[in-house]
């Protein structure tokens, strides 16, 4: 899909490339799973015209942010989320103490492996899934029994951990950014305490870096040692509308890169494209039914229609898996 006219592309890249000096920052041959094309040319243009001191378009280094979406962004989102995934093996592990879920919706069709069920019991059923196998304990336990489950459990079709159902190709491209003086951030909707789990260590985005919903906690003594307790209560949902107040409550600096995948992701990029001086807006189109899934307008989970209608009339880059991509996995 041509989202710059070829004029303003040859432009775009005769300027880049022939006027700014780029210094040793320009690595741009580290994005090696990425297809040469337009797509990768967009990217590192603006990289480049963003870290050369004598470009017009020079953000100093401290105001280089970049924000990722994470579900369908940088891993895997189907055949559902993965953060539901395992709420749903909580279900079942915790179900012993609780027979009531026998009988209760939307713990019934969870026991009985109905996602049709689920689904129909929309997003506060899915909340609920979440409280009742989220909370209740410390985050620190929390945290522990996270990174048991992900180092058991393994994608359905992919048959690998969901820690390696992360896509290369954007592995590559935060590390170039970081190479390039960019600090980037996870702005997500996905529950916190969950990713902050595996963030650093699979994309080498540290805690105090990676943002999403939250559930409210509290601070008290269990057996005379400070803990931090997880309750039973929504604190933020970082979705949608949601996005660009989160990244002013926990950034306080409007990014000039982001990248998504779903319709959950729009109101992230349009503010991060609307500030002044030069940005980037990126939608991850999953169009690689073979090495890994093709969907869009009628997906449950990241859905894309209003990106996918607007993105050429915004100049938002769309980034096509199965053409942009060389690989999709490490």
């Amino acid at each position: 899909m041509m989202l710059y006219s070829r004029l303003s592309l040859v432009c775009f890249i005769v300027v880049g490339t022939a006027c700014f000096s780029y210094g040793q920052s320009d690595n741009a041959e580290s994005l090696a799973s990425w297809n040469d094309g337009q797509t990768k040319s967009v990217i590192v243009d603006f990289v480049r015209r963003v870290t050369a001191k004598d470009s017009p378009d020079f953000v100093p280094e401290g105001e280089r942010i970049a924000v990722f979406d994470n579900d369908g962004t940088l891993w895997v989102e189907q055949p559902m989320y993965i953060q539901l995934v395992f709420a749903l093996d909580r279900v079942k592990e915790l179900a012993a103490d609780h027979p009531e879920w026998k009988t209760k919706q939307p713990f019934k069709a969870a026991l009985e492996g109905d996602f049709h069920g689920i689904a129909a019991s929309g997003e506060k059923g899915v909340v609920e899934l979440i409280m009742a196998t989220h909370a209740g304990m410390t985050n620190d336990e929390f945290s522990d029994i996270v990174a048991n489950w992900l180092e058991t459990t393994r994608h359905p079709k992919l048959n690998r951990p969901y820690t390696q159902c992360v896509y290369q190709p954007m592995l590559e491209l935060l590390k170039y950014l970081s190479a390039n003086g960019f600090k980037t951030i996870i702005v997500s909707a996905g529950g916190v305490e969950f990713m902050r789990v595996f963030a650093e260590r699979v994309y080498g985005i540290p805690p105090e870096q990676t943002f999403g919903s939250s559930v409210k906690m509290k601070y008290e003594l269990r057996n005379g040692k400070p803990a931090i307790i997880r309750l039973p209560e929504i604190d933020f949902v970082n979705d949608k509308a949601n996005k660009p107040v989160g990244i002013q409550r926990y950034i306080g600096r409007r990014p000039i890169m982001a990248f998504g995948n779903s319709d959950g992701d729009f109101e992230m990029i349009e503010y991060v494209t609307a500030g002044e001086g030069p940005s980037l807006g990126a939608i991850v189109h999953h169009t690689d039914p073979v090495n890994e899934y093709a969907y869009d307008r009628d997906s449950v989970a990241g859905r894309l229609v209003k990106g996918l209608d607007e993105a050429e009339s915004r100049r938002w880059l769309l980034i096509d898996m199965k053409s942009d991509w060389k690989q999709v996995f490490p």
